[in-house]
């Protein structure tokens, strides 16, 4: 039993300068874990040799003062896209619509020659400096967190050299079940290789930790194992990060969507549902902070006054906050995949910290539309429900309640950490 504060080794690809919503969970329960008596050691890759989508240089003021953190090299393999950070692909090319051999072969190499990602460059670094920081810092847990999934076969290697300590394997996205995951054109062997690594993180962790309910359905499945030991802790928002920044409202109508938008993002149904809106002599605007490739770009059309949709580039954490703060109402879209049910994003916490109108696109049977539903939000609706999404919209501009509760509170990030904490405790 533990009798005072102890430390615990984080281990992850993404930090600050990395962006991205797969930065936010890390470094918001580093912020908080302390006050459960956890002490985050955390290491990291340093940022000249790293591969990151995006860069956010605002999150370093998030990094606590006090935080342990340690960097090493890595063996950057996106070099093969040069220097420019904006030719590294994100989400596993996701978002890309490039057409074309080059673009084919890519592709083939990222899914048959690095498994399970590019990103494995950083693992023989990261294990030597967590080898020493355990023995140094009397580390006994160490939590491993994905995607990248390479970084699970770090925590993998530790527990086979220090069979004593807890290893959590933290499963932020499914892995070999990912909706991008064809994409790579992955052979059998290749499958075969990814899957078998897979469960061997699954079956060899001593406590799996992801987001959703449905994933962790996916990974008892994969595994053989017990919701005893797939845990569910969900991603949330930081109350502090909405503190001084007020609610507007444009003074347009201004339906407005923060994230990246792909092929996998069934839109259809949503322009035609904007189309049928203003037929019915409503107006209104629309905003994407993100990435949105200039093929799904084209699709939007125009407004009354013909004016396009107004498209604003990746951009940081505390800016976007603002754009969603500045609206009349969020649209969140799932991706339409097999595995769309699973798929809980970060930006649906911060959605909700909002409280402005929520309209949602996807699976209603989805962890996604659960959590709407449970905080009481209405605006639930599948791909090409063109006239109940019209509807909606309508509805939200006359000013009509759209019921909503207090239940998002408890996915505050200082509510999640002690959570966190209290599982730290049982893994002993």
């Amino acid at each position: 039993m533990r009798t005072g504060p102890a430390k615990v080794l984080i281990i992850t690809y993404y930090w600050p300068p990395s962006g991205g919503a797969g930065v936010q969970r890390w470094l918001k329960f580093a912020k908080y874990l302390p006050a459960s008596g956890w002490i985050p050691v955390v290491l990291t890759v340093l940022p000249e040799y790293a591969a990151y989508p995006y860069k956010d240089t605002s999150l370093y003021g998030e990094i606590p003062i006090d935080a342990e953190v340690h960097r090493t090299k890595a063996v950057n393999y996106f070099a093969l896209y040069g220097r420019d950070q904006s030719k590294i692909p994100g989400a596993g090319f996701a978002s890309g619509t490039e057409k074309g051999l080059k673009n084919m072969i890519s592709r083939f190499i990222r899914g048959n020659f690095f498994i399970p990602d590019p990103r494995i460059g950083w693992n023989r670094y990261a294990f030597r400096k967590a080898c020493e920081l355990i023995k140094t810092e009397n580390i006994t847990h160490v939590i491993t967190t994905s995607p990248p999934h390479s970084t699970q076969l770090i925590g993998l290697r530790l527990k086979r050299r220090f069979p004593q300590i807890k290893w959590v394997a933290d499963m932020r996205d499914p892995w070999t079940d990912i909706y991008y995951y064809d994409m790579f054109r992955p052979s059998l062997p290749a499958r075969m290789l990814d899957r078998h690594l897979e469960r061997s993180v699954l079956t060899k962790a001593d406590t799996v930790i992801t987001v959703g309910h449905a994933l962790a359905s996916v990974l008892e499945g994969k595994s053989g194992e017990t919701e005893k030991k797939i845990r569910v802790l969900p991603n949330g928002f930081d109350e502090e990060d909405f503190e001084g920044i007020k609610p507007t409202l444009p003074d347009k109508f201004t339906i407005t969507y923060v994230g990246t938008l792909s092929p996998a993002y069934p839109v259809g149904g949503f322009i035609d549902a904007v189309t049928e809106t203003r037929r019915r002599g409503i107006s209104l605007a629309m905003k994407f902070v993100g990435t949105v490739p200039g093929p799904i770009q084209e699709l939007f059309p125009a407004d009354d006054e013909d004016r396009k949709p107004e498209f604003i580039n990746y951009c940081e954490h505390p800016v976007a906050i603002r754009h969603m703060m500045d609206s009349s109402l969020l649209l969140l879209i799932i991706p339409d995949h097999p595995s769309s049910r699973s798929i809980l994003t970060g930006k649906i916490f911060e959605y909700l910290a909002t409280e402005k109108p929520i309209l949602f696109l996807g699976p209603a049977d989805g962890d996604a539309a659960r959590l709407l539903s449970l905080c009481g939000y209405q605006g639930i609706f599948g791909y090409d429900d063109v006239q109940g999404i019209s509807d909606f919209i309508i509805k939200v501009v006359r000013g009509k309640p759209v019921k909503r509760s207090g239940h998002h509170l408890e996915y505050s990030r200082r509510a999640l950490a002690v959570k966190l904490g209290s599982l730290l405790d049982e893994v002993l």
